[in-house]
């Protein structure tokens, strides 16, 4: 008998995709043949096919090696203009539920199990009939709810998620708390279980926030800023430990220059930029095998020298220009949200093994 799981959350940005990962990891894992959709999606990507589908359907085929064709995992898109063909009529509601049916069936046919990931929390995709929860409906499977690893405020937006669920008749399977504080985790489990005891709803999971999967790339910040790499291409997909906006003496500078560290500062400070390239070498000299493993985004009106540049790009050190104020960017990256990439396998790898070991599958 196939079975299927309609994942959703809560809010935008919960970790619904990093959620997905650990599902389908931990299924196959448990010799079972697992299938994956995003039956609407709104961001999309072309493929080497020349078709444009979900982001996260590329990450899922790519990662898992799925067989399933591209447009059987991404049925249905929403891009610019949609919603409004589809008030003028232009697009019919039936045509988009009978693309997603077909879809799911055929993928159904291959897989004894198939994750199906939401768009956002249950009421995305309303003003076309095709929320969450009425997708579920449409699909006759239940929905595992993915909400933010607190209590009270997390609570109430389960709630009006569960209220979509009831609407349009779906059966809850389950909730699944991400990003919750290891000193927290305990009481949070305890109560949230006592919670969800009204609705005889399960709590599968509750996974503990992990400074990695939130630490942002050089990729990420490519994204943020629309700006290329201008050094360090290599390096792109590197992680920081450390966020640091340098607006100090060089000396005080000096003092805090650590491993693992991302500096922002303005492209006339030659002078932090010289004396990070001066720790960088001392490092590589005294020990060949280590790397400061550093990255630098320069901001102000004017670029940096061409000299300059090269001397960063000796040292391999991923450096981006952002003709932005270094108080302005540092307030865009603190807002910023991350999200997986189908090409930070070390991030998708460490996400899959942080759900799977704390998800009850046998619950699931």
């Amino acid at each position: 008998m196939h079975r299927g799981i309609f994942v959703a959350a809560t809010g935008q940005n919960v970790g619904k995709t990093t959620i997905c990962l650990g599902l389908v990891s931990g299924l196959k894992k448990r010799h079972m043949n697992v299938g994956y959709i995003k039956p609407v999606g709104q961001e999309h990507v072309k493929t080497e096919t020349g078709s444009s589908v979900d982001k996260d359907v590329v990450l899922f085929k790519s990662y898992f090696s799925l067989n399933d064709p591209y447009e059987t995992m991404s049925p249905v898109l929403f891009p610019r203009g949609f919603t409004r063909d589809y008030l003028d009529g232009k697009i019919k509601r039936e045509d988009l539920a009978h693309k997603i049916q077909t879809s799911f069936s055929s993928i159904a046919k291959n897989h004894s199990h198939t994750i199906v990931e939401g768009t956002g929390h249950t009421g995305v995709g309303s003003i076309v009939d095709l929320n969450n929860a009425q997708v579920a409906s449409l699909l006759n499977i239940p929905i595992v709810l993915v909400a933010s690893g607190g209590l009270g405020s997390s609570f109430d937006e389960l709630s009006l998620n569960y209220a979509q669920c009831e609407k349009y008749g779906v059966k809850v399977a389950g909730v699944i708390l991400n990003r919750v504080l290891e000193e927290k985790r305990e009481m949070i489990q305890t109560y949230m279980k006592k919670a969800l005891d009204r609705w005889n709803v399960p709590l599968i999971g509750c996974i503990p926030y992990n400074d990695f999967l939130n630490s942002p790339t050089m990729n990420d910040f490519e994204q943020l800023f629309s700006s290329k790499l201008l050094t360090g291409e290599e390096f792109r997909l590197r992680h920081f430990r450390h966020i640091r906006m340098v607006a100090t003496s060089v000396e005080m500078y000096r003092t805090v220059i650590i491993p693992h560290q991302l500096i922002i500062t303005p492209a006339s400070r030659e002078d932090i930029i010289l004396a990070t390239l001066t720790r960088f070498w001392d490092l590589k000299i005294a020990h060949p095998d280590m790397d400061l493993d550093a990255g630098i985004i320069l901001t102000g009106k004017h670029p940096p020298k061409e000299a300059l540049i090269e001397q960063i790009r000796r040292a391999g050190i991923p450096m981006l220009y952002v003709p932005l104020n270094s108080f302005v960017a540092l307030k865009m990256i603190n807002a910023y949200t991350t999200k997986i990439r189908r090409e930070d396998t070390e991030k998708i790898a460490q996400a899959t093994q942080l759900v799977e070991s704390h998800v009850n599958f046998d619950l699931l």
